[in-house]
């Protein structure tokens, strides 16, 4: 294994359309999934099959495409979820478990009891059709972190191999966010008896991050330095309210700043970005990093001085990764020494 190496789980497809207003159609799911295979996405979400048979019908030909990536259903904590799953043909199925109280008790209308043993029928019943689960704890980052754990080890117990820590109401910083995740692999590993970098080798944390206070891309870089190298995302951040970590900012990000390995490519970022913005409708700022139409753009003299003088000079992120190129634009902030290049 690779110890920089990055997994993007993408769940545009899901969590994106569960944006208010959002509902993409057959064809264009079809189309995103193909768009987010030859961008290199190493697992794509595809959906929720319990929603009906034209869930089901998608990722069933999601699953008939040859894609590359791996599908991913995702489901409820309920039998009736992973039966729907069975119906597509798909063998890998996310199962997402509330586990903060006041989810168990106010959402639910249970106990911890109760749901550890509902938790388990469900487990056993995946697990007994040769599914490869993961396990995604809702709510985690308001969770007791001892019965986080014991959600986790159970789940290893039963094979699991993949869990996922959701901060599903944008409740961490950067800081908190590394803390939490070094945290969590101390206690699982101190369960097992080994170290955390032996148990990284068999179990893949995936951190699942909202962007309510824009703190989406800066939280999972928290938790990646912290061990998660499983990052799930979306494309411009299509999401639940305020949205999820951008695919786009994290995948450049991490290149950027941590050396990440990753099999995305980034110079077809823009027009998978593009593809997204069209069919789900919602229309992007001209500033918004990575995507944006104005994001390397320069007015102002000094910058655009420094810049045909040397790139190096107001360049950290070079858009030629992204097939893109430095927009010089004459205004108000150009002074007269770029107005001279200009007219000259």
């Amino acid at each position: 294994m690779i110890e920089n190496r990055l997994i993007i789980i993408d769940t545009t497809l899901r969590d994106g359309e569960q944006s208010a207003g959002v509902a993409f159609s057959h064809k264009e799911k079809m189309t995103i999934a193909k768009k987010l295979d030859g961008l290199g996405v190493d697992i794509i979400e595809a959906g929720i099959p319990v929603m009906g048979k034209s869930e089901q019908k998608v990722i069933y030909e999601m699953l008939s495409a040859n894609l590359q990536a791996d599908i991913l259903t995702w489901n409820r904590m309920c039998i009736k979820d992973i039966e729907a799953t069975l119906v597509t043909g798909a063998t890998h199925a996310h199962i997402s478990v509330p586990v903060s109280d006041i989810q168990i008790r106010h959402k639910l209308r249970t106990t911890r009891t109760e749901l550890i043993t509902a938790y388990k029928k469900v487990l056993e019943f995946a697990r007994s059709h040769e599914l490869e689960v993961s396990i995604g704890a809702e709510d985690a980052s308001r969770a007791d972190e001892a019965f986080l754990a014991h959600i986790y080890t159970i789940a290893i117990s039963y094979g699991v191999k993949r869990i996922r820590y959701a901060d599903t109401l944008s409740v961490l910083d950067p800081f908190s966010a590394y803390e939490r995740i070094q945290q969590l692999t101390k206690r699982l590993a101190s369960h097992f008896n080994i170290t955390p970098s032996v148990l990284s080798q068999t179990l893949g944390i995936d951190f699942h991050g909202h962007n309510d206070f824009g703190l989406g891309t800066a939280n999972a870089l928290g938790a990646f330095k912290a061990g998660a190298r499983i990052i799930s995302c979306s494309v411009n951040g299509l999401g639940e309210r305020a949205g999820n970590t951008p695919l786009e900012e994290i995948v450049v990000a991490l290149s950027h700043m941590e050396g990440s390995v990753t099999s995305i490519d980034m110079k077809k970022i823009m027009e998978v970005s593009k593809l997204v913005e069209l069919y789900s409708g919602r229309t992007l700022q001209v500033s918004k990093p990575i995507v944006g139409d104005m994001v390397f753009s320069h007015e102002a003299g000094i910058h655009v001085d420094g810049l045909m003088k040397d790139r190096r000079n107001y360049t950290f992120l070079d858009p030629a990764i992204l097939g893109r190129e430095h927009l010089m634009v004459m205004g108000k902030h150009s002074g007269k020494l770029r107005e001279n290049r200009f007219l000259n």
